[in-house]
């Protein structure tokens, strides 16, 4: 046992000074506004420094009601940044803007949580979040719900010069709040164009995946402890997967103290951090025997939405190449079949692959993915790998993430007074996203695969590793 702790103190050391070289290398964004909503002075989290919204440096940025308030919180929880000691209260509809130097895809973050003050309850809090026409939050209300801190985390593509986010009380006896706001370009290669659409035992090409809108539902860190924004360069929190796995029988975690080799072309450290690819669970093969069993993840999803799943390979487990070969399944549909990571990782160990994967959601309400042993794998490797899963849910028609309304509809049950130009302008983006939302489909490609940007064919190896850029 104290063998066992010595290893385990080890293990997370390595992964500390691991985050350190990734922190050295770290993304450096064109666009990187970090906003401390409510606040006086500026707050530093992590080594970020988010600017108070009073302060003049943000002050050319953000646009909001002049009946806007600034509140400081009297539960102030130690165990939380300093961001959520303060927030932004709205009673009408209100709008922070935000300039754009990087068209492309952005992130957007929304941290919230109770609010505890003499002039505010969290119960009378009820209200939507629109971004740039697309609604992220619907009749949005923290209530009681939350007990620790709330983020809402999104993907969204930006063809403008501006990223506007509008905050609108759902009727004048409610308000709408936010503790903090960050708004980052992110990295090109961060979420492609195409990926395969699973739709029963067809697979179908679905593309223009860049130009939706994405909310993050999970991300997590499979057979590993949880990562915070500190460890990521991206600023991403990844949990552990316990409460996911269905069943741990026939799985064991692994974990390596090794080097990730990241390839030119293939999975980059902003798609997967250190801390990610150097944990997994696996399946291994005993007395030479391929285990029956496949490892399960449920995730619980809301219905009538498509969803991204982007699953996360790192082969840290084999003593050689060409040993490791099983299935992946998403919603009980073979997905992947016989997945070599020797070929899609370039003929190296510990080198990061990931795959992307669009499906619907069912009735069931449950997402699922599993791997296990494949027809060629062998009796005396391990059967099955994986490192992290991400969970996105993707746009309805209209630019509806949350709720049935979308934003043209939202924003004219406010007088026009109080909302100016954004009704038609944003009824005329609800019409737009409403006549481009099936053109993401093409034909049915048998071996297409669009994800991590390494080949998957074994003739093209030698001639376009590292040049499959889209």
């Amino acid at each position: 046992m104290e063998t066992l702790r010595k290893n385990q103190a080890l293990f997370l050391l390595l992964l500390s000074l691991s985050s350190f070289y990734g922190i050295a290398l770290s993304f450096s964004p064109a666009d990187d506004y970090l906003i401390d909503c409510g606040s006086t002075v500026d707050t530093t989290v992590d080594n970020r420094l988010f600017i108070s919204d009073s302060s003049r440096a943000s002050s050319h940025l953000l646009t909001f009601s002049t009946r806007s308030k600034s509140i400081q919180l009297s539960h102030r929880n130690g165990k939380l940044p300093e961001i959520y000691n303060s927030a932004r209260v709205f009673d009408r509809p209100s709008r922070y803007i935000f300039k754009i130097r990087d068209k492309g895809t952005h992130m957007v973050r929304l941290h919230f949580y109770q609010l505890n003050s003499s002039q505010f309850v969290s119960d009378d809090a009820q209200f939507h979040v629109l971004v740039n026409g697309y609604v992220v939050l619907s009749n949005f209300s923290v209530g009681n719900i939350i007990s620790s801190a709330s983020v809402k985390e999104y993907l969204i593509w930006i063809n403008a010069e501006k990223l506007v986010i509008t905050f609108l009380p759902t009727m004048k006896s409610k308000f709408a709040f936010v503790n903090a706001i960050e708004v980052i370009s992110a990295p090109k290669d961060l979420i492609l164009d195409t990926a395969k659409f699973v739709n029963g035992d067809k697979i179908d090409n679905f593309d223009a995946l860049s130009k939706q809108a994405l909310e993050v539902m999970y991300r997590v860190n499979v057979g590993g402890p949880k990562v915070t924004p500190f460890n990521d360069t991206l600023w991403r929190t990844w949990l552990p997967d316990d409460e996911f796995l269905k069943s741990s029988e026939g799985s064991k975690r692994v974990y390596s103290t090794g080097r990730i080799w990241y390839q030119s072309g293939g999975a980059s450290r902003e798609i997967g951090p250190d801390n990610v690819y150097n944990t997994a669970r696996v399946i291994a093969a005993t007395n030479a025997s391929i285990p029956n069993l496949n490892m399960t993840w449920e995730f619980p999803v809301i219905e009538g939405y498509k969803y991204l799943v982007r699953l996360h390979f790192c082969d840290i487990a084999s003593i050689s190449l060409g040993l490791l070969f099983f299935n992946v399944y998403v919603n009980g549909n073979l997905a992947y079949k016989d997945l070599d990571l020797s070929i899609v990782a370039g003929y190296s160990l510990a080198s990061p692959f990931y795959a992307d994967f669009v499906v619907d959601s069912y009735h069931s309400g449950v997402l699922s993915v599993s791997v296990g042993p494949s027809d060629k794998s062998l009796g005396y490797a391990v059967d099955g790998i994986l490192n992290a899963v991400e969970i996105m849910k993707m746009n309805k028609s209209m630019g509806i993430l949350d709720g049935e309304l979308c934003a043209g509809l939202i924003l004219k049950t406010w007088p026009r007074g109080n909302v100016g130009i954004l009704v038609p302008l944003i009824a005329a983006v609800c019409v737009m996203l409403s006549l481009s939302v099936f053109k993401h489909r093409t034909f049915w490609f048998k071996n297409s695969v669009a994800w991590s940007k390494l080949p998957v064919d074994v003739s093209e190896i030698t001639s376009k590793l590292g040049n499959q850029h889209t």
